[in-house]
């Protein structure tokens, strides 16, 4: 089976996504390009672990434990750990320590590990009332639209700090993101082409290349072994509904 992710959105403005997954006869993935950074928790060997995991700009290849179960939140664009900016975090992360008796260590304070089922969202609403996650508006503004693609230096730096990326990077790996998991789900190329505004397919395979390490082809078969995309079917709505 190799590896098994599940991906919903959440009703939490501080949150893009919550996942859960389990690894069986696999020791190595294809890690996507990610615009956000997240907190993923695991158990191997009957061993748990926690981890801060920073966004990234270009796809790898990443070990995964064996016979593993996985939750994971990806936070909102935007959304910044208090104690990482998050622009320390490009391409890295941070394994987080005393992970015993269903808890983990983060910002000088002890919290509840999410389980499986859909308290990830208590998890982020206690994280941001203690101040350790927040947000920086005018990158929230940004984010929305309201501001012109052509703002300020100030809101670029500003961007850049809270995300470790350019607008302009964000904006394309989120995209790039969308056209894998279509085609992952069947699509046809000339669909994604069209519905997510590339020039041609050609621009489409650069940027699969760059930032997720598959051709639309493999893609669409399954073909290139395990990667880091929820599987075709499994994309639920907020509350685990599956859509």
């Amino acid at each position: 089976m190799g590896l098994v992710n599940t991906s919903r959105s959440s009703d939490s403005p501080w949150i893009s996504s919550v996942w859960t997954g389990h690894s069986t006869q696999v020791s190595q993935m294809t890690s996507v390009a990610s615009e956000t950074w997240g907190l993923v928790f695991w158990q191997s060997g009957g061993t748990p672990f926690a981890a801060v995991v920073g966004p990234e700009d270009r796809t790898d290849s990443a070990p995964v434990p064996q016979d593993a179960r996985f939750v994971g939140v990806q936070f909102a664009v935007g959304t910044v750990l208090r104690a990482a900016p998050t622009s320390t975090l490009l391409n890295s992360g941070i394994a987080l320590p005393d992970t015993t008796s269903g808890r983990f260590w983060l910002d000088g304070e002890r919290w509840h590990t999410p389980r499986v089922d859909d308290d990830a969202e208590a998890l982020v609403a206690r994280l941001v009332r203690s101040g350790v996650i927040v947000r920086d508006p005018l990158v929230q503004e940004a984010v929305a639209g309201r501001l012109p693609a052509t703002a300020s230096r100030t809101v670029e730096r500003r961007f850049r700090a809270a995300t470790g990326l350019t607008r302009g990077t964000v904006a394309q790996i989120g995209r790039v993101r969308a056209a894998a998991e279509l085609l992952s789900a069947g699509a046809q190329v000339s669909t994604v082409v069209d519905r997510l505004g590339y020039y041609d397919e050609p621009h489409l395979a650069r940027a699969l290349r760059r930032y997720v390490g598959r051709t639309a082809g493999q893609l669409r078969s399954g073909a290139g072994g395990a990667i880091a995309l929820p599987e075709p079917g499994r994309v639920s709505a907020p509350g685990g509904a599956r859509r």
